[in-house]
Formats: structure tokens, sequence, C-alpha cells
């Protein structure tokens, strides 16, 4: 789905002369993807966009792959994690295949420093614990406990914190982020029966251009390597900007779920897809309401796909010992379903308090060195009686 959003001033037509009150031009740039065809968006700088003074270091961003091919579950406790100061330092790879990257941040201060370009990928970042505003190009977006923000590739931008304790599950992909399109009619947009609408989601605000010269240094990722970049001008010099390509944010808070008379599979908690992975909401909801419904999951087998679940609130009633900021990976080819006891305890329950974010890959997971190191061993043989 796409939908068209402006800020600021922009001129009448595109690619034409456009000039500040003082007779200085503005320089226009063309943000978008697949060549001139995707989704795109033209933003107004006061100056060149194109001023790099000189490169600093680079660093490998590769993750240290500590199991290559698994089939074995694997539970691991996200909040065992070291928290660091810096976001980027902070920003740790758990999972990884050809066209993902699964894994948490756990920053305490904000980027204050320096700027950050993922130009290899789209970045949903789902705000766990932690509050306040992300800096980017187009303009501002005001965050808090709950959110996915997700924001296309390429994008410039710097993550303020009002809190210290921030803890963050990211998620990156080669290809874009888009919502179901079982959701959207022929026209791109929301359906009725789709679980939010386009009145849930929150767009940019407008941030005042900052006209200012010196050293700004962007951390461009690109072919998993970080490079520092020194322009000569702020990059949020931007007057204005319109198009259907910019960061949003959806809460989970505002999922509506889809209930039934039995239980319903997977797919109706989805919320984005991309060609190599999905991600649903488990929210609060009504249970099946079928007199005879069993409202724990069916047990089920991922042939073609890995199901890596994260546990933000709530009691998840198919797992027994699960906490706040755990994942759990149930790799493809290999049945999984409810803990002992977990179906027996749904019967005749009315309601779910539960909340969590699944990601269902196409592609199997290979499991990090850091994955490793906060991994639950004991979680492979839960299911015995």
């Amino acid at each position: 789905m796409a939908f068209y959003h402006t800020l600021g001033k922009i001129p009448h037509k595109r690619h034409t002369v456009f000039k500040s009150e003082s007779g200085s031009l503005y320089y226009e740039q063309l943000f978008g993807t697949e060549g001139f065809t995707g989704k795109s968006s033209l933003l107004y700088h006061i100056h060149r966009p194109t001023q790099i003074s000189k490169f600093l270091d680079t660093k490998d961003l590769t993750p240290e792959i500590a199991v290559d091919k698994n089939i074995h579950p694997v539970k691991l406790k996200g909040f065992n994690l070291p928290e660091k100061e810096d976001f980027l330092e902070s920003k740790t790879t758990l999972f990884v295949n050809s066209g993902t990257e699964i894994g948490m941040t756990l920053p305490k201060q904000s980027m204050e420093h320096y700027f950050y370009k993922n130009a290899d990928a789209d970045e949903i970042y789902f705000i766990h614990y932690g509050e306040g505003h992300l800096d980017t190009l187009f303009g501002r977006l005001d965050f808090k406990k709950g959110d996915y923000i997700v924001i296309p590739r390429g994008t410039i931008y710097q993550f303020h914190f009002l809190t210290e304790k921030n803890k963050i599950l990211f998620i990156e992909s080669t290809s874009p982020v888009e919502f179901p399109r079982r959701y959207v009619n022929e026209f791109g947009q929301l359906l009725e029966n789709a679980p939010f609408c386009e009145r849930d989601l929150r767009v940019p605000t407008y941030m005042a251009p900052i006209n200012q010269k010196g050293e700004f240094v962007i951390k461009i990722k690109k072919e998993k390597m970080l490079h520092s970049v020194v322009y000569q001008y702020h990059p949020f010099d931007v007057v204005g900007w319109d198009g259907y390509h910019f960061p949003y944010i959806f809460s989970i808070y505002d999922f509506e779920p889809i209930t039934g008379r039995v239980h319903q599979p997977p797919p109706v908690h989805q919320t984005f897809q991309t060609k190599d992975f999905v991600v649903c909401s488990f929210v609060p909801r009504m249970y099946d309401y079928h007199p005879d419904a069993i409202p724990a999951p069916y047990n089920h087998s991922n042939i073609d796909s890995e199901e890596l679940l994260y546990y933000v609130d709530g009691d998840f009633m198919s797992r027994n010992d699960i906490g706040e900021g755990q994942m759990t990976l149930h790799p493809g080819g290999i049945p999984h379903g409810p803990h002992p006891g977990a179906m027996e305890r749904s019967i005749g329950k009315k309601e779910t308090n539960e909340l969590a974010v699944m990601i269902d890959t196409f592609k199997p997971l290979k499991i990090t060195k850091a994955a490793v190191s906060i991994e639950d061993k004991s979680y492979v043989t839960s299911w015995l009686e």
C-alpha cells in the first residue's frame, strides 16, 4: 500500500525552478527504489545533498554465525544482552539469512554525534521499552512503547531518547516492507475488513530546515559494511517534500484482532509483509466462542518457513515459562505446538492478554554467536512429558 503525503514548501511542478525568498535555488532530490519506477518522494534541499568532505573509518558488520544449518528449537533471553551507551554499538544481530536480519538494540544514549543510513535494507524497529523522537530527512516521528517504526532504506535519521531504559527489536529486509496485499483494494486503500486503517498510521511532522555548514558524520550501512562519511552541510536542510515513500509508525495497540468460533490460523495476525518474511501482531483478544473450542493453537509443521516469536507482555497461553524480551525460534522441517498442559488450560477460557511479535521467514535462519550467548538450552526438551 502506498499513500501520498507532503510537508513544507514545494514548487507547483516537478523538476522546475524553485527559489528561496533571497533568490537562491533549492536542490531537488528524488528518493525512491527500483530505479525510477518504484515508490518515491521528491525532497528540496537548501544545499546540494552530494557534498562529501571526506571518508573516515569503515567497520565490518557481518554477523558471526554459530549455527549455519539449524533444526532445533531455540529460546533466547533478549534482555540478557548487554546495555550499551551507543545505539549502533548496541545493535546486535541474533538471526540472519540472505534477505533478513533480526536482533535487538538496548542503547542508553541518543544519536547526538552522527546520523545513520541503512542502504542495504528497509528497517522495522519495535519499541518494547523507550520513548522519544526519530528525526529524519522527512521530519519528526514521536515514538513510544508498542510502536512499529518502519524506515525505508536510504533514509537518514537520528534516534533521540527521552529514556535510559530502551529495549528495541529490529528487523531488516532487503525487499520493501509492505502491508499484506489481501488487506488492500485495487486502488491502494485498506479494506473495511483489514485489522487497521490509514488513520492508525502516524506520518512525519514538519521540522524547520537546518541550514548549517560544518562536518556532519553519516554512518552508512552498505553490503554489511559501516562507512563513516563526512558531509559539508547538515542533512536535514529539507524545506519541503512530497510523495509516497517515507517513514511511518503503526502501534501494535491499534491492531484489531480477527477472531472466530474456532481457532484462527496465524495469518489473521499479519501486519507487514516482504518477499522474505511476514510480521504478525498477537494482541489481547476474545477467545474462540464455539462451545467446544480449543483456544490454544493446534500442533503444526513449518515446512516452508521458520517461526520466530518475540514476547512483549502478558501471559502467552501456548507456552510455559516465557517472559518479556524472550524469543523462540521454531525451524522449518519439524512440528511444533503448545507446551504440555497449555492446550488443557486454554479450554473454557474467554480471553487472552498476550502481546507478542511473530516473524515468519521463508528461508532458514542462521543463528549468530551473540544469540548462542543468551540461549536457554533447556528449551529443546521442554515438550517432554
